[in-house]
């Protein structure tokens, strides 16, 4: 995989060349880890769709509106938890993000707590 800044610079030239103005290409796929990189032309909308149990969205160029439950406008170096509500994306100008989500749950182990605390580790965890 080339460095970040080469696949948005890649990943954007692809969107303004494509039909419908997008594109997309996962980039860390880690068990229910996904980071995908986004490039929209500008006005492009992505449909209202579902969100995953988790997921954020890094603006690394551009700016683009997420619309849902509320609306955000973000700019290139804004970093925003996604809502768990139905929601749409709309490109205020050319635009790339990264899109991480987590498709599913632990059920447990060591990175997972009840209360959202970071669980405390015994002395010989530390070592």
């Amino acid at each position: 995989m080339p460095a970040l800044p080469d696949a948005i610079t890649q990943a954007m030239n692809q969107a303004r060349t494509a039909e419908n103005g997008r594109h997309a290409e996962i980039v860390v796929s880690d068990g229910p880890l996904r980071q995908t990189i986004i490039a929209l032309s500008r006005g492009v909308r992505l449909p209202e769709h579902n969100s995953p149990p988790a997921a954020s969205i890094q603006v690394v160029r551009g700016s683009l509106r997420v619309t849902g439950q509320e609306v955000a406008e973000l700019r290139a170096g804004d970093l925003e938890a996604l809502t768990h509500f139905r929601h749409a994306v709309e490109a205020l100008e050319d635009c790339a993000f990264v899109l991480t989500t987590v498709t599913s749950q632990p059920s447990g182990g060591s990175h997972a707590t009840r209360t959202g605390e970071m669980p405390i580790m015994e002395d010989e965890d530390r070592a």
